[in-house]
């Protein structure tokens, strides 16, 4: 297992089941997790097929599914989290979430939409397209659940790609979107725990935005990724202080 500290975050290389029962209970879990099966099947097959729209090429994924570890993420999420458990799915996958929140000690909130304004088209024009993700969110903690948004409703959108994407993660997701979940759903100084990290992009916005970051990737080109991001993050938040004071 490799660890790499820069700064508020700290980052593992390793499995993230193994490196969850080693660590100290955190503040929040907001993570992106692989998608079912199923999804995966269809992902790949689109990223087969030449593009009609002349669009950048879709890469294939090239890891493995959440269904055969989701009860395990949530039972360790449950264990380790002490307010807001974050993950993001598929519409179809909501309930598969849901079903597993609920029989956790977790208490399963909503799921929140991402609206993807610039969302890949259905190439063969034979249905709609996807135009949207989700987020599912259940509350760990021993209070009432809080956040930061009063009655804002949990409809958030931004463009997949933007002057920002990094591109190497074939779901990486926007900055601006993290951004926002952070601001509405954790407080300054509180710990994030990303299981799934990938090019790392939550420990991206968690940084900058003053919070500490945990993150774990179990692959080395992806780690390397989210170690140079966050440096370069954290180097700017550096910068920024200094010039303040």
């Amino acid at each position: 297992m490799r660890i790499e500290t820069i700064g508020a975050a700290t980052l593992y290389l390793g499995d993230c089941l193994e490196i969850m029962t080693q660590l100290d209970a955190v503040d929040h879990i907001i993570c992106d997790p692989p998608y079912e099966a199923f999804i995966h099947k269809m992902k790949n097959e689109l990223a087969r097929r030449i593009r009609a729209d002349r669009g950048p090429d879709l890469k294939p994924l090239d890891f493995d599914s959440i269904d055969s570890i989701r009860s395990d993420v949530v039972r360790l999420g449950a264990a380790l989290s002490n307010g807001w458990f974050i993950a993001f799915c598929t519409p179809e996958g909501v309930w598969l979430w849901a079903d597993e929140i609920n029989h956790s000690t977790m208490k399963y909130k909503r799921a929140c939409v991402w609206v993807k304004p610039d969302a890949t088209p259905q190439l063969n024009g034979q249905g709609p397209a996807q135009g949207a993700e989700n987020f599912v969110c259940a509350w760990a903690g021993d209070s009432y659940a809080r956040w930061n948004a009063g009655g804002k409703r949990g409809v958030y959108t931004h463009c997949t790609n933007n002057s920002e994407r990094e591109g190497t993660h074939p779901t990486e997701k926007p900055r601006r979107l993290m951004a926002e979940i952070i601001g509405d759903f954790t407080m300054d100084a509180q710990t994030i725990l990303d299981p799934f990290m990938g090019s790392g992009t939550t420990g991206v916005a968690a940084v900058q935005m003053g919070r500490k970051f945990i993150g774990i990737e179990r692959e080395p080109k992806y780690f390397d990724i989210a170690c140079r991001r966050i440096e370069q993050a954290q180097r700017q938040g550096d910068m920024f202080i200094e010039r303040a004071g």
